[in-house]
């Protein structure tokens, strides 16, 4: 309640109350009347806050959404101010006059816009040093005139997502362009306006300067934190992102790890299996080979007992398996 008062104290201050003589009223401005003092209407100030804080919140989602917002002010006392203003917070702008079919032609545009720059390349990389003075002098003058009229606009890429108008009523051209778009827009209204004509209505005096400065400086001032949020929820992003590819990165250099210890063990018990086949190719082969039918190399006391089997006579246990044959012995 209390940022509202300050609020109506500056606008008051500034002289946003006053409206036109009462003869200029327009009747759709009655509910945004506060009363009639020496044939001049007096603006409600109350109505003025109401319509400036929804305009910057709208156009504060608008620009943290990432999209552009045209301001729009060719009346003399509002030029400078707001040129000024939509400098400081990166948005296009146009403040000498307004081209007919700027929205609804934005394509011709674009390429009135890409000529202005390529003059200005062969101004920098010295091609103009190789054409004639006349020429030179022609090619000047075209460079001049549309940057007095295109340069808000240089860096607008695509058509806007909303409008803002000083005077709704001096800028009825772009109005109309922006409702055959179905552009969101926005506008200071005086009493001499129809206020029904805009999306959102700022009931304020649109002639003096301080008025225009102040609801400028306020419309800007929110469009500057959208952009400020949108800048902050950017490095967030970022950070989450660079976050999860270094867990990514550790997580992928961990499996490897753990896949070159499951090979280390499986490759000694590989070891291990083929060692112990052998050793039981050595005891088959013992019982197969020659010697294993007079007696095991190996196994000595058994391969004797497998002789005896044969009937033939007992050999003494330490004979040997290559030891002479005796008469009665094996096959």
């Amino acid at each position: 309640m209390e940022n509202n008062t300050s609020l109506q104290q500056q606008l008051l201050e500034a002289g946003v109350h006053f409206g036109h003589l009462k003869k200029k009223w327009n009747p759709k401005m009655l509910p945004y009347i506060f009363a009639e003092k020496k044939g001049i209407h007096i603006i409600d100030l109350n109505k003025t806050v109401e319509g400036l804080q929804e305009a910057a919140a709208a156009l504060k989602s608008i620009a943290k959404s990432g999209k552009k917002i045209m301001f729009v002010a060719t009346k003399k006392q509002a030029k400078e101010i707001v040129a000024d203003a939509a400098r400081n917070i990166n948005m296009p702008y146009v403040t000498e006059r307004w081209l007919g079919g700027m929205l609804t032609n934005f394509a011709t545009i674009r390429k009135s816009v890409k000529k202005m720059q390529s003059i200005e390349k062969m101004l920098q990389d010295g091609t103009f040093d190789n054409i004639t003075k006349k020429e030179r002098l022609t090619l000047s003058r075209d460079k001049e005139k549309m940057e007095k009229v295109l340069g808000g606009i240089a860096q607008l890429a695509r058509v806007p997502a909303a409008l803002f108008m000083v005077d709704i009523s001096h800028e009825h051209i772009a109005l109309a362009e922006a409702k055959r778009l179905g552009i969101s827009t926005f506008g200071m209204v005086d009493t001499n306006s129809d206020p029904t004509k805009v999306d959102f209505a700022i009931p304020a005096n649109d002639d003096a300067t301080k008025s225009i400065a102040i609801v400028t400086s306020y419309i800007c001032a929110a469009i500057a934190e959208g952009l400020s949020e949108r800048a902050t929820e950017k490095n967030e992003e970022v950070e989450e992102e660079e976050e999860a590819d270094d867990k990514a990165r550790k997580f992928d250099v961990e499996g490897g790890e753990d896949r070159e210890r499951g090979r280390k063990p499986g490759a000694q018990g590989g070891g291990r299996g083929q060692g112990g086949q052998g050793g039981g190719a050595n005891r088959g082969g013992s019982g197969r080979g020659p010697g294993g039918q007079g007696g095991g190399a190996n196994r000595g006391g058994g391969a004797n007992r497998g002789g005896g089997a044969q009937g033939g006579q007992r050999r003494p246990s330490g004979a040997g398996s290559n030891g002479p044959r005796k008469p009665g012995g094996g096959r």
